[in-house]
């Protein structure tokens, strides 16, 4: 993916995991049996280190186009 490209869509990804994370903690909240509740919650977790992976990911990605003082 072109560096023009890559931050737009990692941003993209990382808003659609960002619904997720909603959508489970709504579903954790509105849970009554406790296997929903656990299974909701595995979902806000694993959306969670998924948004933030997708920040990490993005950041090294940028950092490797970044000029270093010296290069030209």
């Amino acid at each position: 993916v072109p560096t023009m490209l890559h931050t737009p869509l990692m941003s993209g990804a990382n808003a659609v995991h960002g619904v997720i994370v909603v959508g489970a903690m709504l579903v954790a909240a509105t849970a009554d049996d406790p296997l929903r509740i656990v299974l909701a919650l595995l979902g806000v977790f694993l959306g969670t280190v998924n948004v933030v992976g997708g920040f990490v990911v993005t950041d090294r990605m940028l950092e490797m186009f970044r000029k270093r003082p010296g290069d030209r």
